[in-house]
């Protein structure tokens, strides 16, 4: 099976364990790590075109007014084609109860039909929220299925959760 990894990440200043820190990595972005180490699948970084403020008050701010005015960030790219893919991973932070509107973009520029997508969020406490909901929203006529939910501040001690989901949902090459 033809896999694609898209997920959306921030470094810089964020919400861990209860404070801000700086991270030199995002938490999505290392999660798709451990499922690219897993998997084989390609990788494919979705990033606004304008970049989410490095001081973490500012970026919530921004994604939230983002959010409110029902946003659509144009991108710095796409892969070229989904077409080749039966299965994408689909990874991204939960920002404010829902994905960042830059993967509402990413799901919109292409079709999803007959795809499977396997969503994977980090979060500090609040989980898949609506993330699922909206993504079949965006996308009904792919496949989704079940999501894998990892608490930020733990991504470097998922690994074996990580590991779990992936052989329940896909394959380990």
């Amino acid at each position: 099976m033809t896999e694609l990894i898209a997920f959306f990440s921030r470094g810089d200043e964020n919400y861990v364990d209860g404070e801000i820190k700086t991270l030199e990595t995002g938490n999505t972005e290392v999660v798709a790590g451990v499922i690219q180490k897993l998997t084989g699948a390609e990788l494919f970084k979705i990033e606004p075109l304008k970049e989410y403020s490095k001081d973490y008050n500012e970026c919530i701010a921004q994604a939230q007014s983002d959010q409110m005015q029902n946003v659509r960030p144009e991108l710095k790219a796409y892969p070229e084609s989904i077409e080749p893919y039966e299965a994408i991973y689909l990874g991204f932070p939960n920002y404010w109860g829902t994905m960042p509107m830059a993967v509402f973009t990413f799901l919109e520029h292409f079709d999803f039909t007959g795809k499977i997508i396997r969503p994977f969020c980090t979060h500090e406490g609040s989980g898949m929220a609506d993330c699922l909901n909206d993504l079949i929203n965006l996308c009904p006529d792919a496949k989704v299925e079940e999501g894998l939910v990892i608490n930020g501040s733990r991504v470097y001690k998922s690994g074996k959760e990580i590991e779990d989901w992936v052989a329940a949902v896909g394959k380990i090459s």
